[in-house]
């Protein structure tokens, strides 16, 4: 599950470890500690997807992401991204994600060719 958080993109996985554990992922030095505080254990391996990982209780993750679905205060997503180069890769996942949609945003009319039925 990739999420996108105002300071942070992660990527959480399964762990083969430990079924009541998850392996939280993050490609920029810093996003796992930002989520899951200072204390976390964030092991750094190169040349891997993701570089940075983290070990964490299903539950503890659970109770993060939670917390800041709570917190949620703003109207627009992508503004309430102050790092530009994060704000600025999301600008490009709205973009293709904006695509999966038949009719573009701010449109009338459906994409032409729009395949309407996706694969689940």
């Amino acid at each position: 599950m990739w999420i996108c958080l105002s300071n942070a993109f992660l990527s959480i996985v399964n762990s083969d470890r430990d079924p009541t554990v998850l392996m939280v992922r993050a490609r920029r030095k810093g996003d796992i500690e930002a989520v899951f505080g200072p204390s976390v254990e964030v092991t750094t391996i190169p040349q891997r997807d993701y570089q940075f990982r983290a070990f964490i209780r299903r539950d503890i993750v659970g109770q993060v992401i939670a917390q800041a679905l709570m917190e949620i205060d703003y109207g627009n997503f992508k503004g309430s991204t102050k790092d530009r180069h994060l704000h600025d890769a999301y600008m490009e996942i709205w973009k293709i994600m904006e695509a999966q949609q038949e009719i573009p945003a701010y449109g009338t009319k459906p994409r032409h060719g729009f395949r309407k039925h996706p694969q689940r």
